[in-house]
């Protein structure tokens, strides 16, 4: 609260009315952006023929493969029993391969194929196709994104 929001009762009540009108909800806003965005890139995916979730699992073995199903789980911050039914599909996809990690065998390593090493090349296309679809320069995606990773450390305090 400011110095004059505290000082000028009159003001604090219109500002505190007006903090619960839905369209000042950052929650709300963040919820329809994400599910917005989300959306924008099903036609984009589906020429991948990946969901965007199984996207988000490739991007990290892109990143570095093998990975351990945890590590996957940790990079994209979701629990691994969220993770392991697109680990199956990308399997039945033959785009990854799991096996027990080497020298840990409760631990599951995860690999991309060749086919889906190969996918890379065609997913180089999506952040372009992305910055179009929605109209951003890529230094206005580097803001939103470094916004949304401020938001995400605040919460995770």
């Amino acid at each position: 609260m400011t110095a004059t929001a505290a000082t000028d009762p009159e003001m604090t009540d219109t500002a505190h009315e007006e903090d619960l009108l839905l369209e000042h909800q950052l929650c709300f806003a963040l919820t329809v952006a994400a599910r917005s965005v989300v959306g924008a890139y099903k036609p984009v995916l589906e020429k991948l023929n990946l969901t965007h979730p199984q996207y988000l699992v490739m991007l990290s073995l892109w990143e570095d493969s093998p990975r351990t199903v945890r590590n996957i789980s940790d990079a994209l911050a979701q629990e691994p029993a969220t993770i392991s039914p697109l680990l199956r599909r990308l399997e039945a996809a033959d785009l990854i391969t799991r096996r027990r990690a080497d020298g840990n065998e409760r631990a599951l390593a995860v690999e991309l194929t060749p086919k889906g090493a190969a996918l890379r090349q065609q997913a180089l296309r999506v952040p372009g196709t992305m910055m179009e679809r929605l109209g951003l320069t890529r230094d206005q995606v580097a803001e939103l994104h470094a916004s949304m990773t401020g938001l995400i450390a605040a919460t995770s305090q």
